[in-house]
């Protein structure tokens, strides 16, 4: 593959649109099915789970080119796979009921935490297994990609669970919506400021290793990791920000099924 820094952006930012897309194109297809078809779609899912492992173990002693693509989409593949499970509500918490009013701000993080714990703990699990892999390798790009895309994640959810003026919530799936009551819509802490600080100078690092790194290869594994960070930053700044967002994949996504016609498919009409 091409050693071109600019190449490897325009990769990220095409990646990062498209997985997300037919991820959620996938969720919603299921959605209009039964809760069968969500773990239909995980199952489905699981040779991309299979090949993200395979990919990343392949790409640790490659530091070409090649070799940083091969362990970026390998971290893709196995974060999607975990995404795919997670909004399919097959790999989520224990908790799977809404967030009641009046709640303590204590009582309602733990209840927040309840409904992705699983999911983390997966995540959690995956980034250590990555990382101890990746220990003595010449390549750590798998385990750079999955630690950026965990610790974005991290970020964003704290912001919602203590405040942002904007949630995107319609391409929420059923299995997940009781998400939506753990979320606030307000006005920004200090948190929010601190988070986009800190993923504005790691992009500027990540930027300045790209630009000044003389191996050819780590200069396109800085490259996909700035743009995805920089893509981290943009979503950050959506929950606040007035911008059409949704308009990116809401293009591709089937209309989504009238609970009427759900109850008549349950009922076997």
């Amino acid at each position: 593959m091409s050693d071109s820094p600019w190449i490897a952006a325009l990769a990220t930012l095409f990646l990062w649109w498209f997985s997300t897309g037919i991820i959620l194109w996938r969720v919603r297809v299921a959605d209009n099915g039964t809760a069968q078809d969500h773990i239909n779609s995980v199952i489905i899912g699981l040779p991309l789970l299979a090949i993200g492992i395979a990919a990343a173990r392949a790409s640790l002693s490659d530091l070409s080119a090649n070799g940083i693509y091969q362990a970026f989409l390998a971290a893709l593949a196995l974060w999607g796979w975990i995404e795919l499970a997670f909004l399919s509500g097959v790999i989520t918490g224990p908790n799977r009921v809404p967030c009641p009013p009046f709640v303590t701000q204590q009582d309602r993080f733990w209840r927040a935490v309840g409904t992705i714990a699983w999911h983390e703990s997966l995540l959690i699990i995956t980034l250590l297994c990555l990382g101890l892999a990746s220990l003595h390798a010449e390549n750590p790009f798998a385990f750079g990609t999955f630690a950026l895309l965990f610790a974005a994640r991290i970020s964003a959810k704290l912001n919602l669970f203590l405040g942002v003026p904007r949630i995107n919530t319609q391409f929420l799936p059923k299995p997940l919506a009781h998400l939506a009551s753990h979320f606030r819509i307000g006005r920004i802490t200090a948190f929010f400021p601190i988070s986009v600080s800190a993923l504005t100078v790691f992009s500027a690092l990540l930027m300045e290793r790209a630009v000044n790194v003389e191996h050819p290869g780590m200069s396109v594994g800085y490259a996909l990791l700035t743009c995805l960070c920089l893509l981290a930053l943009l979503e950050h700044w959506f929950m606040v920000l007035p911008l059409p967002d949704e308009k990116l994949w809401r293009w591709m996504m089937p209309a989504a099924k009238p609970q009427k016609d759900h109850l008549e498919d349950a009922n076997g009409l």
